[in-house]
């Protein structure tokens, strides 16, 4: 078995890093550290390696170290068989697949009753091993009447060779490195193909141009695997892998066939029927499942990236916020919010039909603006929101200040306004009323609002509801935790849905949290955490670092440094003639922009990595990272579909990334596709190379189709 040593070179080649990097990593996860933790604070062991890379050394060190134990299971298996030569062990130890150890073992697996089971019960073995000894002499009919026994339920010759004949076929179907060798053949020349099985299913004509499909299985890309799987779930396609048999069963032949042999016409026939009834359905499912796996890996990849950007939009802090649900007969939802976050006012309006009491609803909007002093409205972007946007725009001109709107994606509102999160928060409003207040927060902090949601319901994927559900969960997840902890949490105003994705935080942990700043008033400084119930000496380590206490009594608790190293930070400071009063001032930047790193480090003890992290985050203590991204686009106007003219030049938002493009919000009713050929004017291997969910694009019309309610759009400017 590969040693702990050699399985770290090898995950080090794979992932492209160094070695003690690896080391690092896998020693520091398992002395119970979080990813975000290491990734943050660990810098000097880790080679600044980041939460993606390091989350990648963990799943590889995984993958590896099962196959390791399964190959010991395995080959304990065999041996027990007293089947175990020195080769097959070569084999099986020398594997780096899972598959491959599968394929090895295959021939050794207790199986249930089959064929060839049935005819090694009836004596037939030895007549099989005459067979394909590829005798050259003899009369293969003469050979099986010596098997022929009635009471074994071999009743003549032919019987003993369709016996012998099966179980040829299994072994042939057992061989490793026929599977191996077809398999790949059937990867490279094979077609997936797809034929319309129950059109009536397909209402929508949805699966209309897979009614009858044809693409090599080497080439067909991402998304058209989910689609055919969809079509096939949904009962409307059939769905196979066709490969190319001649070719294959030539192979077959070569290899079982040794020279000119009176068993020849058996042999051949053992071999289509061990290929046909044994091998080609089995590795049709493995290349099926092999696409599966590699388009859920993808789709998962994409929805992971899309929904990292959506929560690191820029906050819009410090705004007094209008939010408006739109809707017709139960009316239009309006919530105010300061700029904490805090719900003032709730109430409805009726702009539109069938009650259109649009004057008294332009009435108390006015008011609102007045009362509150709103400076910006977020509208969400469900049904009505084009009239809603419509009727904000025509109050808004009403009077004199300048306020601008935004037209928020407002996907998961509802899952949160119906969770029990949103009920504890807010037990006495309607669902739509809270949903007018997600709304409005959103706008403030993307990232605080968001998290309160399932992650599969911010509608920012690509066919997620057609992959593992654990897996995604898991990489959403991931993404979520990374966001959380990339930006940090102010600890006397978060959420319990927010402080539960920092690094080591439990939900009971965050809900103590939550419930001791309640029942106590705000924490004044870190060290009081320790005070909370099941947040221990591990926990606090791993998640002090990302909670901020932004007006305590301890300065450095605003910042992202660990207090682990406040000691050496005062010391700093005292070396400098500062104090952690100074933290952010000009006199700060100037004392500490131009020290020599390198013997500060050695002075302090501090590697160089952490210290240039600790004098970033006392130059500038308070810094969000989401803030040096571009800001959202604001708007004091509408437009309509019927408006857009081919050619005409706009602005707009990226809502969605998929593998064939970008969706594009330009402020109509219907997000415009970019296709992945119009991002850019040379080769793009995938739209994300390109933009991001939250980018401020410039784009062209290129066409515009009213009734189905499509735009196509383009990046690259006319005549470039």
């Amino acid at each position: 078995m590969k040693s702990r040593e050699e399985l770290i070179r090898l995950i080090a080649a794979q992932a492209s890093v160094q070695v003690g990097q690896v080391a690092n990593v896998l020693t520091l996860l398992e002395e119970g550290n979080t990813i975000p933790f290491i990734a943050r604070y660990r810098k000097e062991m880790t080679g600044s390696l980041d939460e993606v890379e390091i989350k990648l050394i963990s799943e590889k060190w995984n993958y590896l170290d099962n196959l390791e134990k399964r190959k010991e299971e395995v080959l304990r298996i065999i041996g027990e068989q007293n089947k175990l030569t020195p080769e097959l062990r070569k084999e099986i130890l020398q594997a780096t697949k899972l598959q491959t150890v599968e394929d090895l073992y295959r021939p050794y697996k207790q199986k249930r009753r089959t064929k060839a089971t049935v005819a090694k019960e009836k004596g037939l073995e030895p007549l099989a091993e005459w067979i394909i000894g590829c005798p050259v002499s003899g009369n293969p009919y003469e050979e099986a009447g010596r098997y022929v026994d009635g009471e074994k339920g071999v009743e003549n010759a032919e019987e003993a060779l369709g016996g012998a004949k099966d179980i040829i076929a299994e072994t042939i179907a057992d061989n490793p490195a026929f599977r191996k060798w077809i398999r790949d053949d059937t990867y490279k020349r094979g077609m997936i193909k797809s034929v319309v099985k129950d059109e009536e299913k397909d209402e929508k004509n949805i699966f209309e141009m897979y009614y009858e499909y044809e693409e090599a299985v080497e080439k067909i890309v991402p998304h058209r695997i989910l689609a055919l799987n969809r079509g096939e779930k949904e009962g409307v396609l059939r769905v196979s892998v066709k490969a190319a048999p001649e070719r294959i069963l030539g192979f077959m032949e070569r290899q079982v066939i040794k020279g000119r042999t009176v068993c020849e016409s058996l042999l051949k026939e053992a071999v289509e029927e061990g290929y046909k009834r044994l091998i080609q359905p089995s590795i049709e499912r493995e290349i099926r499942n092999e696409l599966t796996d590699k388009a859920e890996d993808q789709a998962i990849h994409i929805f992971s990236e899309n929904l990292r950007n959506l929560l690191l939009q820029p906050p819009l802090k410090g705004k007094m916020v209008l939010g408006v649900d739109p809707a017709y007969r139960t009316g239009c939802k309006y919530a105010v919010v300061d700029q904490t976050g805090k719900m003032l006012e709730i109430g409805v309006v009726y702009p539109h039909p069938p009650v259109a009491k649009r004057k008294e609803a332009t009435q108390k909007i006015l008011q609102i603006l007045k009362k509150y002093d709103i400076e910006l409205v977020a509208i969400g972007n469900g049904t009505a929101s084009r009239e809603t946007e419509q009727f904000i725009v025509d109050t808004l001109k009403e009077q004199a200040r300048e306020i601008y709107y935004l037209i928020v994606n407002e996907a998961g509102a509802s899952v949160y306004s119906a969770s029990d999160i949103a009920r504890e928060e807010f037990p006495e409003l309607q669902v739509e009323e809270r949903s007018a207040v997600s709304i409005a927060r959103r706008l403030q902090d993307p990232l605080a609002e968001l998290v309160k949601i399932d992650p599969k319901s911010v509608g920012v994927g690509q066919y997620q509801h057609d992959v593992s559900e654990k897996k995604l969960n898991e990489s959403l997840s991931f993404v979520v935790e990374t966001a959380v902890n990339q930006v940090g949490v102010n600890v006397n105003t978060a959420s319990p849905s927010l402080l539960q994705y920092v690094a080591g935080l439990s939900k009971t942990v965050a809900q103590n949290i939550v419930k001791k700043r309640e029942e106590e008033g705000a924490f004044k400084n870190r060290k009081e955490l320790k005070s909370i119930p099941r947040l221990g000496a591990k926990t606090y380590e791993q998640a002090i670092g990302f909670l901020r206490v932004p007006d305590g009594t301890e300065p450095l608790d605003r910042t992202a440094i660990h207090p682990e190293n406040y000691e050496a930070v005062r010391s700093l400071l005292r070396s400098q003639a500062l104090s952690t009063d100074d933290l952010g001032s000009e006199k700060l930047r100037k004392a500490l922009g131009n020290v020599d790193i390198h013997a500060l480090s050695e002075e302090l003890g501090i590697g160089e990595i952490t210290l240039r992290d600790i004098l970033d985050s006392l130059i500038r203590p308070a810094r969000d990272p989401r803030d040096e991204l571009s800001a959202p686009l604001l708007k004091k106007d509408v437009l309509k579909l019927e408006d857009l003219k081919a050619g005409m030049e706009l602005q707009g938002t990226v809502r969605n990334v998929v593998d064939f493009g970008a969706f594009v919000d330009i402020g109509v009713k219907q997000a415009g596709l970019v296709h992945i050929s119009k991002l850019k004017n040379s080769y793009v291997k995938h739209p994300m190379d390109v933009v991001a969910v939250g980018d401020v694009v410039t784009v062209w019309v290129e066409k515009v189709d009213v009734p189905k309610e499509r735009i196509a759009l383009t990046m690259i400017a006319p005549n470039s």
